[in-house]
């Protein structure tokens, strides 16, 4: 069974920094995509960073790019996203999924990840 949970979310000032966690399990990790996205109260689902470990492909989000950096740690099949500068519109709740046939590029969109775990606040005040 394919599993992923989100964790590391918290409350940060405006310019802070946090590190999110991914850990997953139930499935061979290089052979999916592991992708982050975000959820705003009243907003649309959006795509945040992505990365596949078969050939380190990494993509990012406009919104986020220069300030985010997705990397993992293979023995521990846990995918980070590590955030610095936040901004207050980058509260949101995170969440970490994974598909063995996602396309993972700059264009970070959900339409094709099938496997998601539930999510972390992240609330970044002003």
């Amino acid at each position: 069974e394919v599993q992923l949970q989100a964790s590391g979310g918290g409350l940060v000032e405006a310019g802070g920094s946090l590190r999110l966690s991914c850990a997953t399990s139930g499935f061979r990790f290089d052979d999916y995509a592991i992708g982050w996205f975000r959820q705003a109260p009243g907003k649309e689902r959006e795509g945040v960073a992505c990365y596949r470990s078969y050939d380190g492909t990494i993509g990012y989000g406009g919104s986020v790019k220069g300030r985010f950096t997705i990397s993992s740690d293979n023995r521990f099949k846990t995918v980070y996203l590590q955030m610095n500068n936040l901004k207050p519109e980058d509260t949101a709740v995170y969440y970490c999924a994974a598909d063995p046939s996602y396309y993972c590029s700059d264009y970070v969109e959900d339409s094709n990840m099938n496997y998601w775990g539930k999510g972390t606040l992240v609330t970044v005040s002003s």
